[in-house]
């Protein structure tokens, strides 16, 4: 298999050296009390990162593992939630929920714009026997790099009391996402994202009021039970009820303290300036985002490949020719965008020549753009944010 010198995706995202070195450690045993130390650090990390002092409960599993726990243990066969639906990502959250059983009521959005906020009051207000059990939301839409407003869609439900529930996979630890201070009562992460580690783990935080809910869910559950993880980690050895990940639950450690050492806000800024040196590029080169910048996610943008280019054939390119690996579009936009994911570990000069791969892709399949140009213009970005 060819070596591939780049990875632009918007995840796995590259790791650390710092992360690789950890993975590099022994097995050991989950349930011993070294471990278990190492557990309690990054549960009380992860706490910072999720801006909460709920309990955050993991489990071994993909982000998606962490969404089917989120609707398994807090929904029952025949309860009716809104879904907040404007990409691939809002739709999974929406079609597990169906999976169980759950009826699913969606206020959409045209994939590459946010969800309007009036709508979803509106919804909200001719749920007059407040039969919604919960909202479902998707903090950073990665199929389309949309950011919804997490905090709007809180204060849109007002008084109403169904649980809102945040995709934060993509989101966590690029932008912010305070728990607490939002009213969210369930936000799930996995560990390929912005937490800097490979796949999987995923983290869900779980505010009093879920789990009061929790226990009047009816819908079966054993492996995504979080009433035993959030046993098993209030141990005297904190730990999972299964079998840890354990060399996952190394390389999440070490990114937590990563994480934790840049501090917060230094973190969220470093995903604004790599946003916008990206978003530069690709204009300087006469191309444009799917989503305007007052809507855009700093964790990845999505690019509108010019009429006449297929972008499956740029993402083959761009691997096999250059070597450097660009997200592909996903579902209705695969073949009419490419996406670059710019978060967690990643760097300036890692970016600027994926803009560079990208624009020599364009006009090897017959479409030259301004590939010099964009490029410079991404590097003025980057000198005048420095210079702040």
């Amino acid at each position: 298999m060819a070596q591939i010198n780049l990875l632009l995706i918007p995840g796995p995202t590259p790791l650390p050296p710092e992360v690789l070195c950890a993975m590099e450690q022994q097995m050991t045993n989950h349930r011993a009390p070294a471990f278990g130390q190492l557990m309690g650090e990054t549960i009380d990390g992860l706490k910072q990162i999720f801006q909460t002092k709920n309990d955050i409960i993991p489990l071994v599993s993909s982000g998606t593992g962490g969404l089917e726990a989120a609707v398994t243990n807090f929904l029952s066969a025949g309860d009716r939630v809104l879904s907040i639906s404007n990409g691939s990502f809002c739709e999974r959250f929406a079609t597990i929920a169906e999976r169980y059983g759950v009826l699913v009521d969606r206020v959409t959005a045209e994939w590459g714009r946010p969800v309007p906020i009036d709508a979803i009051i509106d919804h909200v207000r001719r749920d007059a026997g407040r039969e919604y059990r919960a909202v479902l939301a998707t903090q950073s839409e990665t199929s389309t790099g949309v950011h919804n407003d997490v905090r709007a869609i809180r204060e849109a439900l007002g008084d109403h009391p169904a649980l809102l529930m945040v995709d934060a996979i993509s989101s966590l630890g690029a932008i912010p996402l305070e728990t607490d201070a939002w009213g969210v009562d369930v936000a799930i992460t996995g560990s390929q994202k912005a937490l800097m580690s490979p796949p999987g783990m995923a983290f869900l935080s779980v505010s009093d009021r879920a789990w009061a809910v929790a226990e009047r869910s009816t819908t079966p559950r054993f492996y995504f039970d979080l009433a035993r993880g959030r046993a098993a980690i209030h141990d005297r050895i904190p730990s999972t009820p299964v079998t840890t990940a354990v060399t996952i639950a190394y390389a999440v450690h070490a990114a937590v303290g990563l994480i934790l050492r840049e501090g917060l806000p230094q973190v969220f800024d470093r995903h604004r300036r790599m946003a916008r040196l990206v978003r530069a590029g690709v204009r300087g080169m006469g191309l444009a985002p799917l989503v305007e910048d007052a809507h855009a996610v700093h964790s990845v943008t999505a690019v509108l490949v010019p009429d006449g280019i297929d972008g499956k054939a740029v993402i083959a390119r761009a691997r096999d020719v250059y070597r450097v690996l660009i997200g592909a579009g996903i579902g209705r936009l695969e073949r009419t965008t490419v996406r670059i994911g710019h978060l967690g570990y990643t760097k300036p000069e890692w970016l600027l020549t994926g803009l560079e791969v990208l624009g020599r892709t364009l006009g090897d399949l017959g479409h030259p753009v301004h590939t010099e140009a964009g490029v410079a213009a991404a590097r003025q970005t980057l000198a005048a944010a420095a210079q702040r």
